[in-house]
């Protein structure tokens, strides 16, 4: 799957390095040796949010820091990082070791994730700041255009707690229903009371906290949906 990496541009990437090794640096995973993407990675990672961080502060002028730091969270993560990166055919640039190869590394989402934060930290090296930022709103402002509300992304239990709140209620509680399975293979069920209110719902998960965010959006669900006396 690897191509040449000595190359001055990308497909899908408007720009063109003056200096090639930097960008072979950039796609060159650390199974193949020292000179790795891994501190370029480094240095793409905190280009990266700062230029996300600067746009959400530029056009959502109606958010708050808690909101501006979910919004920011949700364009730079790792499962969306490799999207891009696979929406890029990123993958099919990096230098991996035999092993790596063999595995289906150029698949991965971590490797995708980091390569593509090591390319943003080599544009930042080869051609400057502005470069880079150029880059990273070239690849990244569609994802920003799409993000959602920031309330909806907030973890079930505090939108829940929120809404509760908001409305002169008590805090929800939470309740384990019931625990079964081996101890490396555990199911979980809770109950989420919402007081005040005469709404609860029971929610499933690997661990009894993952059971609570279930049992919290669920009950959060009928909230919205049921007028509360």
């Amino acid at each position: 799957m690897n191509k040449d990496a000595d190359r001055v541009k990308l497909p899908g990437i408007p720009y063109r390095f003056k200096q090639s090794g930097l960008l072979e640096q950039a796609l060159t995973h650390r199974s193949v040796g020292k000179h790795n993407y891994e501190r370029l990675e480094f240095l793409g990672d905190a280009v990266l949010d700062f230029v996300v961080s600067a746009r959400l502060y530029q056009i959502k002028s109606e958010h708050n820091e808690g909101d501006l730091s979910r919004l920011r969270a949700r364009v730079v993560r790792g499962e969306t990082l490799a999207i891009l990166a696979r929406k890029l055919n990123l993958g099919d640039y990096i230098n991996l070791g035999e092993g790596e190869l063999k595995s289906g590394g150029f698949k991965r989402e971590s490797i995708l994730a980091d390569a593509l934060e090591a390319v943003f930290g080599a544009i930042y090296l080869d051609g400057g700041f502005s470069a880079c930022e150029s880059v990273i709103l070239h690849i990244c402002d569609p994802v920003i255009a799409s993000l959602p509300d920031a309330g909806e992304l907030k973890d079930p239990k505090t939108r829940l707690q929120e809404w509760l709140q908001g409305r002169g209620h008590d805090l929800p509680e939470y309740a384990l229903v019931s625990e079964m399975g081996p101890a490396h293979q555990k199911h979980f069920t809770s109950r989420c009371v919402a007081p005040g209110t005469g709404i609860q719902a029971d929610g499933e998960g690997g661990s009894r906290q993952k059971a609570e965010q279930a049992a919290a959006m669920a009950t959060f669900k009928l909230l919205t949906r049921v007028p509360v006396r």
